[in-house]
């Protein structure tokens, strides 16, 4: 049984804001590299313990959120994902994909630290659903044929994977506390708002998550979940916000019958005119 573990530094229990904890200048990086490898330590206990007998873990955090020497030795890390860049390293001879540490979509109320790739994202959908790096993956996964089984983070992120994902297991450290969704907020804003978390311990973090993953590992042995129902054609929309001194633009980009490849297509960035035209671009 191999296991894709994807993962993002943003979203363990104990990681409380994106300016200390997320960049490689933040003073307490190290502190977060070791919470999040701590996190997949339990999740790679956790499917070890119901067989699972490879697991490759994708450090997924733009400068990297994986400590490789406190990484337990049963896993391997990935770093880096050659031509493409999706679907990131997942393949057919995967059996299954998880996530930890992730964070929610841009515009989810009650989350924390989130976004979609980067700040400067308002919105990506697909086929008119609002989706974020969780959703990228898994719509790849599901092309594949390999079910999403497991997904671990902030509660937000949780429940935007069970509304993705039928039957997925979830695990959640912390919750994020800001009301709204920050479409005013432009990309220097945006990544100041949502700050305000509430952390359980995470050592409690790491126990939910080892339970979560075995407890997901033996559901798919039993019973078929974790693939998205996506019909081609396939169109991709990114609207991004305005700046200091840019309006919001967007694009489109479509694919007959690929979703994997319209993950790596981008398009043409053209103005977003108007309010008006911006509420019909978004999801909701």
């Amino acid at each position: 049984m191999r296991i894709y573990l994807m993962t993002d530094l943003e979203a363990p229990a104990g990681v409380l804001d994106f300016e200390n904890w997320c960049t490689p200048k933040s003073r307490y990086n190290d502190l977060a590299k070791q919470l999040l490898t701590e996190e997949v330590n339990a999740a790679v206990d956790g499917f070890i313990s119901e067989g699972a007998t490879e697991i490759l873990v994708a450090d997924g955090h733009g400068s990297g959120g994986i400590n490789p020497a406190l990484l337990d030795p049963r896993a391997e890390v990935q770093r880096g994902w050659g031509p493409g860049p999706y679907p990131l390293g997942l393949d057919e001879g995967f059996d299954a994909c998880a996530w930890v540490g992730q964070h929610a979509k841009s515009r989810t109320e009650y989350s924390h630290l989130t976004h979609t790739q980067s700040f400067s994202v308002l919105e990506m959908s697909v086929n008119g659903v609002a989706i974020g790096e969780f959703g990228q993956v898994v719509l790849c996964a599901s092309q594949l044929g390999i079910p999403a089984i497991f997904a671990a983070g902030e509660k937000a992120f949780a429940r935007e994977a069970e509304a993705l994902v039928p039957g997925i297991e979830t695990a959640w450290g912390k919750r994020g506390l800001t009301a709204g969704r920050g479409d005013e907020c432009s990309v220097e804003e945006y990544p100041s708002r949502n700050t305000s978390a509430i952390h359980k311990a995470p050592q409690l973090s790491r126990d939910l998550i080892r339970q979560g993953a075995a407890h997901a590992l033996r559901r798919v042995r039993d019973e078929s979940f974790g693939l998205c129902d996506f019909n081609p054609p396939f169109e991709k929309t990114v609207i991004l916000r305005q700046t200091d001194s840019d309006p919001r633009t967007y694009s489109k980009v479509t694919h007959p019958t690929d979703v994997i490849e319209l993950m790596n297509r981008s398009g043409e960035l053209k103005p977003v005119e108007d309010e008006q035209q911006l509420a019909e671009l978004l999801c909701d």
